[in-house]
């Protein structure tokens, strides 16, 4: 399990524009924002990411960084990026099962044919500058994620009141 205040995992993963991306090369002014959501066959991951999409400029103007991730294969984040409207957010994919693991994700396994064999639940991660986290939010199903808007509204509140991380006991 993952404790606020300690450090992440280092995560590499290729993103859809045939670039890298790696975690601890990234220098955000305040957090960096890691989405796992579970793929190109969830709706739910589909309305969550638009929604981040349209928050995209709120969180850069608080010196956040933002991706999102998936155990995708390239093909199936390729499409994800084509056909939902998210353009701008950093789409990385092919995490794989044991990092999914490493980070504290939830697996599954496909219950119908448009899912992949196995593929990661819902996360949600704030992780500060020198690698440590922050918060986190985790869903063993695709429903009841956090919204950004509260998000936000929280990163304004912690920001201000310089309040601690929580859950380090």
């Amino acid at each position: 399990m993952l404790i606020p205040t300690q450090k992440v995992p280092n995560l590499k993963v290729s993103l859809i524009n045939d670039t890298q991306w790696e975690l601890y090369n990234q220098q955000p002014e305040n957090y960096t924002l890691l989405v796992f959501y579970r793929g190109y066959h969830c709706p739910k991951c589909k309305e969550q990411l638009e929604q981040l999409k349209n928050h995209l400029e709120d969180f850069s103007s608080r010196g956040i960084h933002v991706i999102a991730l998936s155990m995708d294969t390239e093909e199936r984040a390729k499409k994800t990026g084509d056909q939902w409207a998210i353009e701008g957010i950093p789409l990385g994919y092919g995490v794989t099962k044991n990092e999914a693991k490493d980070w504290g994700l939830y697996i599954s396994s496909a219950i119908s044919e448009s899912e992949p064999d196995i593929f990661s639940e819902p996360g949600l991660f704030l992780v500060k500058p020198d690698n440590t986290l922050y918060l986190v939010s985790l869903q063993s199903m695709p429903f009841a994620r956090p919204q950004f808007k509260d998000l936000l509204n929280a990163i304004d509140f912690i920001e201000k009141k310089n309040y601690p991380p929580r859950g380090t006991v």
